[in-house]
């Protein structure tokens, strides 16, 4: 069963302290989200203000992109009608269903917050926009309530069970959607959303999709408010190398996709990054290379190229006998004993080198 991704990493990057997208940036960042092949591009919230209704309104409007342009709103007549103005493909509509926050961030009860939501999900659509529902601390929800809240609204296609403030593990992720889909709740229809706060935000992700959910809300780089989201980059490799290879994106794009977002965004990443940073795929200790030059795989999780990025062996005073005598051996040379001593000096001297200028200097050397 395929799992859909929907992007939240322009509205989750610009509550992070410090960060103010413009238009210009946000719409190269979903262009380059949509040519990756998410389901939807989350581009804004527009009661905020007028850049983030601007965004969504042109996205929105770009007749070659396939993505979905989404627009938050609270469970609000005010919000939806900006998210109308702003011609948001998708009004999602998000509402609290936790005992918590319903006492204290909504300050009502849950039937009345139901009822908000009802008339926010009418409004969106009398105003011609798709709708999606959000159930914000979700995961801090007895299912039975939750369950209720799938069958109050059988007309939205999709309604999201967040864990808002990222406090939840894998088994008890699992455990929630299984008993969720125990009680009914067509997997077809779920959607989660996780954020890092205890660092498994991506294995939640995978666990809930394991479990039955059918959409997940990721963010590129895991950018978002606190510790971020779950990653996008890390969502889609992990499934491809030990999942079920579910995941609905063109893996070829994911690379190239995640730094033009990044760029987008003026964002970097740390280079020991999973799978995004430049560390991940560059070797240097001896062992490593020395097995690398002959097969890849022995010391890589996945091939670096499935995903559009490539891999750098690195060759300097950190080799070892065995990547100078594979070197010597991919050049055509005999790697006696003397010119592997030699060859070591000169990586020593010389290096850092990529594996081509290395194999070159055996060449020209011997």
């Amino acid at each position: 069963m395929a799992v859909t991704l929907r992007d939240v990493t322009i509205r989750e990057g610009t509550q992070m302290p410090g960060r103010n997208y413009d238009v210009e940036s946000r719409i190269a960042a979903g262009r380059a989200l949509d040519r990756l092949g998410v389901d939807a591009v989350q581009a804004g919230f527009p009661a905020v203000g007028e850049t983030d209704r601007e965004a969504i309104r042109r996205l929105a409007g770009d007749d070659d992109l396939d993505a979905d342009v989404v627009g938050i709103a609270r469970a609000t007549t005010g919000d939806v009608a900006a998210a109308l103005d702003a011609e948001a493909d998708v009004i999602e509509v998000f509402v609290p269903t936790s005992d918590r926050h319903l006492e204290h961030v909504l300050g009502t009860d849950r039937e009345a917050a139901l009822s908000m939501a009802g008339e926010a999900l009418d409004r969106a659509r009398e105003g011609g926009a798709g709708v999606h529902l959000t159930l914000v601390d979700g995961f801090r929800t007895d299912p039975d309530h939750l369950a209720d809240v799938f069958d109050a609204f059988p007309a939205v296609p999709t309604i999201t069970v967040a864990d808002t403030v990222g406090a939840r593990t894998p088994d008890r992720v699992r455990d929630h959607v299984e008993d969720l889909l125990d009680r009914g709740v067509d997997g077809d229809r779920l959607g989660v959303h996780f954020h890092d706060d205890l660092g498994v935000a991506t294995a939640n992700t995978l666990a809930a999709a394991g479990a039955g959910a059918t959409t997940a809300d990721v963010s590129v780089a895991a950018l978002g408010e606190r510790a971020g989201n779950a990653a996008l980059e890390r969502v889609v490799v992990a499934d491809a190398v030990d999942g079920d290879g579910a995941v609905a994106v063109d893996r070829e794009s994911l690379l190239p996709a995640c730094r033009a977002v990044l760029n987008a965004l003026d964002e970097s990443v740390d280079p020991r990054t999973p799978v995004l940073g430049e560390a991940v795929t560059t070797h240097e200790s001896g062992i490593h290379t020395a097995a690398m030059l002959r097969d890849p795989g022995t010391f890589e999780p996945f091939d670096p190229a499935t995903f559009g990025g490539e891999r750098r062996l690195v060759f300097g005073a950190g080799s070892g006998r065995g990547s100078a005598r594979a070197l010597l051996e991919r050049a055509g040379v005999d790697p006696t004993d003397d010119r592997v001593s030699r060859l070591l000096d000169l990586l020593a001297e010389r290096g850092p080198l990529d594996a081509e200028a290395a194999t070159a200097l055996a060449a020209e050397t011997f």
